[in-house]
């Protein structure tokens, strides 16, 4: 018997123009309303918005939220492959899953944010450059995640986020335990196809690869389930929107039940 995919709905904080006492705040509040899981992002500067805005880092983030919050799933969506060595990202992310009690979700990208490399001292290259350096340490992470003492207390899922259909898509075919995307849900499907296809070629069940969407508004999360994402994450900005967050989680109820 098949088991019935069921929808998840997750909220991605971001960690600008804001306070950690706000953002800390939002955090709570969505894990006490059963959201399924949390996010922020890993840049160092404001993505919209007045450039010069507060900001504050994420993997610092991701530890707070991991003691503070007691059943939502957490991560980084996503951290940026150039900015730590493969193996201290696997080790940091070991580390946090254990604060949490082994909740913590392990999001990696190639990164494309060129502020954030120059003002930090981090050689931006090209994005084939960057693409290649992905693909190199994505076994070096699921080595040191193997030889971890003590190990995960988790699964510790490894998300990969991007929609590259030639590399970053057969990336996630290869190595992913979870792939994040954005954009329409017809465009979800697509990419959903090019992520069986490429299964196919490297011999991996599709269906051991959960799939997740960023969205920018309130869009119906059934419509992009119908496409074939089973996690909607909505992004938001202060004033964190835990008003539809709320109406999201009870479309997720009532769809589930």
């Amino acid at each position: 018997m098949t088991t019935k995919r069921k929808l998840k709905i997750g909220i991605q904080l971001h960690p600008q123009a804001t306070t950690m006492v706000e953002m800390r705040a939002a955090w709570e509040a969505a894990d006490a309303m059963g959201v399924d899981s949390i996010f922020t992002w890993d840049h160092f500067y404001p993505l919209y918005g007045d450039s010069e805005a507060s900001h504050f880092e994420g993997s610092s983030i991701l530890a707070a939220i991991a003691a503070t919050t007691k059943q939502a799933q957490f991560g980084m969506l996503v951290s940026c492959n150039s900015y730590r060595n493969p193996e201290l990202l696997a080790d940091m992310a070991r580390t946090v899953d254990h604060i949490s009690g082994g909740r913590h979700i392990l999001g990696v990208g190639a990164g494309w944010m060129e502020r954030d490399y120059t003002e930090y001292g981090y050689h931006f290259g090209t994005a084939p450059e960057r693409l290649r350096a992905l693909g190199e340490a994505l076994p070096r992470i699921k080595a040191r995640l193997a030889k971890l003492n003590p190990a995960p207390l988790g699964k510790l899922p490894i998300l990969i986020g991007g929609t590259g259909p030639k590399v970053t898509l057969k990336l996630v075919a290869q190595y992913a335990d979870m792939w994040n995307g954005f954009g329409t849900p017809a465009e979800a499907k697509a990419n959903c196809d090019i992520i069986d296809a490429h299964c196919k070629t490297v011999g991996r069940n599709p269906d051991d690869i959960e799939r997740s969407t960023l969205v920018m508004g309130e869009d119906d999360p059934v419509a992009y389930f119908n496409a074939g994402i089973t996690h909607v994450i909505y992004a938001s900005g202060t004033p964190f929107n835990l008003d539809w967050l709320a109406k999201a989680i009870d479309i997720r109820d009532r769809f589930n039940s």
